[in-house]
């Protein structure tokens, strides 16, 4: 049976000869999990969406510098860690607007004006919170700590792959991931002990 590194090397390999259907494969097998540590490093779907396709189009366009004594898994992440920080530079100049922005001519905010017609029970209104209180702290981490725990936590990686993507020692990764796990606790202590 061949293992999912050999597959990645063999479909890389192909894609360098001109096999563009080797793409494909490795879309198969990758694109879902890259598509979920997007949208958990952006907190947006359609952004995850974009850069899940923009790393399949940078992988096709940089299949010849791909090394095959390297993980293709290491690769593939790098590249799509590289586009969350270029989204993250990009929110930062061209900031959007909030539905808890208040109208200055209303006094009110445009989610107070969207009417939800849905009635939710308590205990799942209650666990949303707490899934939507996390989701925004994480998000709110700052980058060099947010990227390794999301790799870590959901991606399942090992944090010497995780220095590989991120390009630093084994010891900085672990490091940053017990600086996001503390920041998490002080943040989320109030929210999850209700």
């Amino acid at each position: 049976m061949t293992s999912s590194d050999d597959q990645d090397r063999s479909d890389m390999s192909r894609l360098k000869a001109g096999h563009d259907a080797a793409l494909n494969d490795l879309m198969a097998r990758h694109g879902e999990r890259l598509f979920h540590f997007l949208i958990r490093a952006l907190q947006n779907e359609d952004d995850a969406a974009d850069l899940a396709q923009e790393t399949f189009v940078r992988v096709f366009q940089s299949r010849a510098r791909f090394d095959s004594k390297n993980k293709f898994t290491t690769w593939l992440y790098a590249i799509a860690s590289n586009l969350v920080r270029d989204r993250y530079r990009y929110r930062t100049r061209h900031p959007q607007v909030s539905l808890e922005a208040e109208n200055a001519q209303t006094g009110g905010t445009l989610a107070e004006q969207l009417v939800d017609e849905r009635v939710l029970p308590a205990e799942k209104l209650q666990s949303e919170e707490r899934i939507d209180a996390i989701r925004r702290a994480i998000g709110a981490l700052p980058e060099d700590v947010r990227l390794p725990l999301i790799l870590s936590e959901y991606e399942g990686m090992k944090q010497a792959d995780i220095g590989e993507i991120l390009h630093c020692t084994t010891k900085a990764v672990e490091t940053r991931i017990y600086r996001a796990r503390q920041q998490l606790r002080t943040v989320l202590a109030a929210v999850l002990e209700r």
